[in-house]
């Protein structure tokens, strides 16, 4: 058996300005994040190697789950907790209650100055540590016969249209 290393992550920035953080006391629905833009402020250190970014509409934002650091609960879940929604395994979700709690996200660059970038649709709230940036590749990142199984086209519709009451 090959001897474990040690893991380290150094975060290269933080998100500065989107999505508040929820406040327990006032538990109402968050709005949709899909559209909501957002700022990440790259650590000055790092801030020369957004050099050329500009040139690709979209990123791939890699950030740390800091709300949910608690190992998961079930190895098996319904989605969203949704009991309409069949019980799978926590790998075939995107649940934010992880073994190790890395989230990526596709995002719109809308703009880049200086060592922050401004994004669309990105699902981390204020102060959340980011720890890469990479480019979003429409050769290699874009799977054009993906699926998804039937229950999350059906999760799908029924947010959208719970999103539209």
């Amino acid at each position: 058996m090959q001897e474990e290393r040690e893991l380290a992550l150094r975060p290269i920035g933080r998100v500065v300005k989107g999505h508040p953080r929820p406040d327990p006391a006032r538990p109402e629905r968050e709005e949709p994040w899909e559209e909501g833009t957002s700022e990440i402020e790259i650590d000055a250190a790092w801030a020369d190697g957004l050099d050329g970014i500009e040139g690709f509409s979209h990123l791939w934002v890699i950030w740390w789950l800091d709300r949910f650091e608690e190992p998961p609960r079930a190895l098996r879940i319904h989605p969203q907790g949704r009991q309409d929604v069949p019980l799978v395994g926590l790998f075939a979700t995107r649940s934010p209650h992880r073994p190790c709690p890395i989230a990526t996200t596709p995002v719109k660059l809308l703009k880049h100055q200086g060592s922050r970038l401004r994004v669309q649709g990105l699902d981390a709230y204020e102060g959340t540590v980011v720890l890469d940036i990479k480019p979003y590749l429409r050769r290699g990142d874009l799977i054009e016969d993906a699926t998804v199984p039937e229950w999350l086209e059906r999760l799908w519709r029924a947010t959208d249209a719970e999103r539209e009451i």
